[in-house]
C-alpha cells in the first residue's frame, strides 16, 4: 500500500475501506471543498511519504492563503472522451501496442491504467430535420462520413482494457457522465485494481479530466473534473500525473431560491455574466451557501457546464442530500450511495452548515430569487440580456452594427410568401450537455410546445427546429410524460443523440435564407452554452443561448424583433389571442410530472444496451486483437510515426545544430493559430493530400474530423488564416521562407524540404506562446513538422508541458531579451548546446545559443531549458511522455 503512514479504515455497513483521511493535515478543515479533493489525491499518490508531506504543505499554504500556490501532481481517478478528441488517443495507443511488440514486450500490456469512456457525440449532423424520418437519414449520413472512424473505434472497444465506449444514437458524453459513469466516491475495486488477501479496497474522491472543456458538467454532483488537451489526457490514461499550480479558489455563496418559471440556465447564464466580470480565469470556483438547498442535482450540473465560459478550471458543489437523491434516482446502488454519504462527511466533503468556514480567495453573493429569465448573445455566453430586455438589446445590437430594422427581404417558403428582417430565426435547437441534463428544463419546454400545439401555434415556416436530447432517458421521459407528440406537431422531432447545434452540427439552413444571409443578419436560438459567430451555422449572424422552453417559444416568434413577454404569438381558432404567459407551465405542473415519470425504472430502460449501437455499428467488421490491422487506403485513420527507430532504452538526442525557424512570430501566439481546426482549404497541402487520394472536396469533411490521420493534421499546422508569420512577408496564414529556395511556399512544403535535406528546425515567438485553450495538436503538428525547439519570451503553462511531451525544448530568452532585441530575424541559423536530462533536471539549466546570420557573423545569447521538473526531464530525456510511459510497460 503506497503512502500507509497516512492511510486508515472507513467502514460503511459491513464493509470496509482503506482512505486516505484529510483531517490529520493540520489546517485542512480550512481549505475549500475542491483543494480537499487535491490535498486527499496527493495523500494517496505521491511517489514517497516525504513527497506527499511536501506537496500537501503546498495544498494547504495556498490555501489557507487564499493565493495560486506551487505546482502539484494531480492523478484524476478518470478520464471522459468524446469521439473527435478520443480518435488520436486510441491511435497513439494502437501505435505504442505495435512498438511494445517490436521492443519485444507484449503488446497486450498497453492498456489505460485507470477507467476510460469515450462516447461518440460530436459527429451527428442535423442534415435532416422537422420530420419522423430525421434521426434515422442523419445516422444514416453518420455512418457513411464517419465510418472508417467508427471501424478504428470499434476495434479499440473489444480490444483495450480499461475502456468502455458509447456507440453513436445513445447520449452526450457530459450527460451520460452523470446519469451512468460517475461514482463521486471511486473504488480500487470499480477501477478494476484487485485487492491484495488481508488488504480492503480502497475509497477516494471520483475525479477526472477530459478532451471536452465542458467536462465540469460532473461538479454539479460533486466530482472533481475539467477539460484538458489529447497528450495530458493520454498522460492521465496512461497513468501519469498531471502537474497543475494549486489554484486560487473563489466562492459563490448563494442565497434564496428560484422565482416561478426560471430555470438553471437562466442560473448559468447569471454565473457568466457574474463570474466573467469578476475575472477568474485559472481559479476554481465552488458554491456554497443556504440557497444550495433549493437546487437539484441537475440544476447543478447545468450551472457547473458552463463552466469554460467565464474561464474558471470547475464550478464545483459538495455532496449533500440532493445529490444522494440523484444517485439513487440514476439507478447507484444502495451501498453505493451510502458510501458516497460516508466518504463525503468523512472527509469534510459534505454540505454541512455547521462545518469551520472555509478559507476562499475572494466570495461573490448570488440570491436566486434575484435571477429572472434569460437569453445571452449574439456572440458571447457572457453576454446575458434579461428575457424581457431582449428585443429592446437586440434593437440596439443592429444600431450599433448599422443594420436598418426597416429592409425587408421577401422568400417564398412552401408556397408561403414570407417577409423577413434582420433577426429571422434560422435555427431554433433544443440541443447540447447545457440544458438536457435537467429533466424539469426538458419538460418544461415539451409542455410549452404541447400548449402551443393545443392553441394552435406553430413555428414559422423559415424556421429550422432541432431536437437533440442528451441521453435515451431524457427522451423517454419526454415520451411518458406525453409531451412527444406536442414537440413533433411543432417540428421538433429527435434529430439525433449528439452535441449537433452546440458545435456547429446545425447542418444546411432551408435554402431560401441561405440565399439571403448575405443580405440579412439572421439568427438563431439554442439552449446550448457556445455562441461564438460562425459556430452555429456560417449563415447565421447573431446566436442566443436560452432555456429549452425559450428555444420552443422564439421558433413561434420566428424573430429575434420581438418582446416574447407581452407579444401575442398567434390566434386560437376562436381568435382569442395567445401570449407567452399562456402557454407556460407553472412550477407545480413541472413538478408533478418529474415526480410520476423521472423514476429509477425510466434510467435503467434509458441505459440498456448503451454499449451495444444499433445494426450499423453491430456490423462494423473490426474484430479484437492485440494490434490493429491499419487500412492503407483510409484517410482517416493512419498509423502515427511516433516511435518509429525506437529503442528499448532512451538515447541522447541529436543535437541542434545549424537549425531553421519554420516559422517566426510575435506574442500571444495561441493554439487556435498552432493547431489545425475548421473546415479544410480547397487550395491547402491537406486538400491536396486528399485530392491525390481520391477524396472529393465535398467529402473533405473537418480538420477535427480527420484528427486521427496525422498526415492531414501535419499539413494543417500552423495554417490558421490570422496567423502572421513574419518569414512570409506579409501573408496570412500557413505560409514560410524556405531558405533552401529563398522562395515564400506553404509551410508544410518547406518542412518537408528542409527534412529531406537533414535541417533540423526551430519556431521562434515572443510572449505567451502557446496561450489559450489546451490542444495536443499544436504540440503534435510541429513534432511531426521537424520541430526540435521553441524559444519564446514565455510560454503557457499547460502548452509548455505540452511541448515536452511530444519531445520539443522549450527555450526562453533572458529575462529582458526578445528576438527583436538581439537583432534576430529569423533567417538565421540556430545551434544550441548540449543538454543531459540523464538525472532529470536539464544540465546545464541555462544553455547556450548562436544564431548565424547570412553574413557570417553570429549573434550569441543564452536561453533557460523550460524543463522545469525531473518528470518532465524523464519525458523529454525518452523522446516524449508516449516513448517514456510505453518503455515503462514493456519492461
Amino acid at each position: 500500500m503506497k503512502n500507509e503512514k497516512f492511510a486508515a479504515t472507513l467502514s460503511v455497513g459491513d464493509a470496509a475501506y482503506t482512505y486516505y483521511p484529510i483531517e490529520q493535515i493540520a489546517g485542512s478543515e480550512k481549505l475549500p471543498y475542491a483543494l480537499k479533493v487535491l490535498l486527499e489525491n496527493v495523500l494517496r499518490n505521491a511517489e514517497t511519504p516525504e513527497a506527499a508531506a511536501d506537496l500537501a504543505k503546498r495544498v494547504i499554504e495556498a490555501g489557507c492563503a487564499g493565493e495560486v500556490g506551487s505546482e502539484v501532481e494531480f492523478s484524476p481517478a478518470r478520464v471522459l472522451f468524446q469521439d473527435f478528441t478520443g480518435v488520436p488517443v486510441f491511435v497513439d495507443f494502437a501505435v505504442m501496442r505495435e512498438a511494445c511488440a517490436s521492443l519485444g514486450g507484449d503488446p497486450a500490456k498497453i492498456n489505460p491504467q485507470i477507467p476510460c469512456d469515450l462516447v461518440i457525440d460530436h459527429s451527428v449532423i442535423a442534415d435532416v430535420a422537422g420530420c419522423s424520418c430525421a434521426m434515422e437519414k442523419n445516422m444514416e449520413l453518420e455512418f457513411q462520413r464517419n465510418g472508417e472512424r467508427y471501424n478504428f473505434l470499434k476495434w479499440a472497444q473489444e480490444s483495450f482494457e480499461n475502456v468502455r465506449i458509447v456507440p453513436p444514437g445513445a447520449g452526450i458524453c457530459h450527460q451520460l457522465n452523470i446519469e451512468q459513469f460517475a461514482r463521486v466516491a471511486m473504488t480500487s475495486e470499480a477501477a478494476g485494481v484487485k485487492t491484495s488477501a488481508g488488504e480492503n479496497p480502497t475509497v477516494y474522491f471520483d475525479t477526472l479530466v477530459g478532451t471536452d472543456s465542458h467536462t465540469p458538467t460532473a461538479n454539479g454532483i460533486g466530482v472533481l473534473g475539467w477539460g484538458v488537451g489529447g497528450i495530458e489526457a493520454e498522460a492521465a490514461a496512461l497513468g501519469q500525473p498531471i502537474t497543475t499550480l494549486v489554484p486560487k479558489v473563489v466562492g459563490v455563496r448563494l442565497t434564496g431560491k428560484l422565482a416561478e418559471g426560471v430555470a438553471a440556465m437562466d442560473v448559468a447564464l447569471t454565473f457568466a455574466k457574474m463570474l466573467r466580470e469578476k475575472g477568474v480565469v485559472g481559479c476554481f470556483v465552488e458554491c456554497f451557501g443556504p440557497g444550495l438547498d433549493s437546487l437539484n442535482a441537475t440544476q447543478r450540473t447545468c450551472i457547473s457546464n458552463m463552466t469554460p465560459e467565464y474561464g474558471s478550471t470547475c464550478t464545483l458543489f459538495p455532496v449533500d442530500e440532493q445529490t444522494l437523491a440523484y444517485l439513487r434516482l440514476t439507478g447507484r446502488s444502495e451501498e453505493q450511495v451510502a458510501l458516497v454519504e460516508q466518504y463525503a462527511k468523512a472527509q469534510g466533503f459534505w454540505n454541512d452548515p455547521a462545518a469551520p468556514e472555509r478559507v476562499y480567495a475572494d466570495v461573490l453573493e448570488l440570491d436566486l430569487g434575484s435571477v429572472k429569465r434569460s437569453i445571452a448573445g449574439p456572440s458571447r455566453p457572457h453576454d446575458r440580456i434579461w428575457l424581457d430586455e431582449a428585443q429592446e438589446r437586440f434593437r440596439g445590437i443592429c444600431a450599433d452594427r448599422g443594420l436598418d430594422l426597416g429592409k425587408k427581404v421577401t422568400v417564398d417558403v412552401n408556397g408561403q410568401t414570407c417577409e423577413l428582417s434582420h433577426g429571422a430565426l434560422a435555427i431554433a435547437a433544443v440541443t447540447s450537455c447545457t440544458t438536457a441534463t435537467d429533466p424539469s428544463m426538458m419538460l418544461t419546454a415539451g409542455l410549452v410546445a404541447k400548449k402551443a400545439a393545443e392553441a394552435g401555434l406553430a413555428p414559422k415556416p423559415w424556421v429550422k427546429c432541432i431536437l437533440a436530447p442528451g441521453s435515451r432517458a431524457t427522451e423517454l421521459l419526454l415520451e411518458r410524460a406525453g409531451l412527444l407528440d406536442g414537440l413533433r406537431q411543432l417540428g421538433f422531432y429527435t434529430c439525433g443523440f449528439g452535441c449537433m447545434s452546440c458545435i456547429g452540427n446545425s447542418g444546411p439552413v432551408l435554402p431560401q435564407l441561405h440565399d439571403i444571409a448575405d443580405d440579412l443578419e439572421l439568427a438563431s436560438v439554442l439552449s446550448g452554452n457556445r455562441n461564438f459567430e460562425g459556430r452555429i451555422s456560417p449563415d447565421v449572424s447573431q446566436n442566443y443561448l436560452g432555456a429549452p422552453a425559450t428555444v420552443i417559444a422564439y421558433s413561434l416568434a420566428g424573430t429575434m424583433d420581438v418582446d416574447l413577454t407581452t407579444a401575442e404569438l398567434g390566434k386560437r381558432a376562436d381568435g382569442t389571442p395567445v401570449h407567452l404567459a399562456d402557454i407556460w407551465p407553472t412550477n407545480e405542473e413541472v413538478a408533478e410530472l418529474l415526480a410520476k415519470f423521472a423514476t429509477q425504472e425510466l434510467y435503467e430502460e434509458g441505459s440498456r444496451g448503451l454499449y451495444d449501437g444499433d445494426a450499423a455499428w453491430q456490423q462494423l467488421g473490426s474484430e479484437p486483437s492485440d494490434t490493429f490491422a491499419w487500412d492503407a487506403d483510409s484517410t482517416y485513420v493512419r498509423r502515427a510515426p511516433y516511435f518509429d527507430g525506437m529503442g528499448a532504452e532512451p538515447e541522447p538526442a541529436a543535437p541542434i545544430a545549424d537549425a531553421r525557424a519554420l516559422a517566426f512570430l510575435g506574442d500571444f501566439i495561441t493554439t487556435d493559430h498552432i493547431s489545425p481546426a475548421g473546415s479544410i482549404a480547397p487550395d491547402s497541402p491537406a486538400a491536396k493530400y486528399l485530392k491525390e487520394r481520391g477524396v472529393a472536396p465535398a467529402d473533405f469533411n473537418t480538420y477535427g474530423a480527420r484528427r486521427g490521420n496525422h498526415e492531414v493534421m501535419m499539413r494543417g499546422t500552423f495554417a490558421n488564416v490570422k496567423l502572421a508569420n513574419k518569414l512570409a512577408e506579409g501573408k496570412k496564414g500557413g505560409w514560410t521562407r524556405d531558405f533552401l529556395n529563398g522562395q515564400v511556399t506553404p509551410l508544410f512544403d518547406a518542412a518537408m524540404d528542409y527534412e529531406q535535406a537533414g535541417v533540423p528546425l526551430v519556431v521562434v515567438a515572443g510572449k505567451m506562446y502557446g496561450s489559450g485553450s489546451s490542444r495536443d495538436w499544436a504540440a503534435k503538428g510541429p513534432m511531426l513538422l521537424g520541430i526540435r525547439a521553441a524559444f519564446a519570451e514565455s510560454f503557457e503553462r499547460i502548452h509548455r508541458s505540452n511541448l515536452i511531451g511530444m519531445g520539443i525544448m522549450p527555450l526562453q530568452f533572458a529575462e529582458g531579451e526578445s528576438a527583436e532585441s538581439l537583432g534576430l530575424d529569423g533567417s538565421e541559423q540556430y545551434t544550441v548546446g548540449a543538454v543531459d536530462f540523464s538525472h532529470g533536471l536539464p544540465e546545464p539549466r541555462v544553455v547556450d545559443v548562436t544564431a548565424k546570420k547570412a553574413d557570417g557573423s553570429a549573434v550569441a545569447f543564452k536561453a533557460t531549458v523550460r524543463v522545469d521538473t525531473p518528470t518532465e526531464g524523464k519525458y523529454f530525456e525518452n523522446g516524449g511522455i508516449l516513448q517514456y510511459v510505453l518503455r515503462q510497460l514493456a519492461k
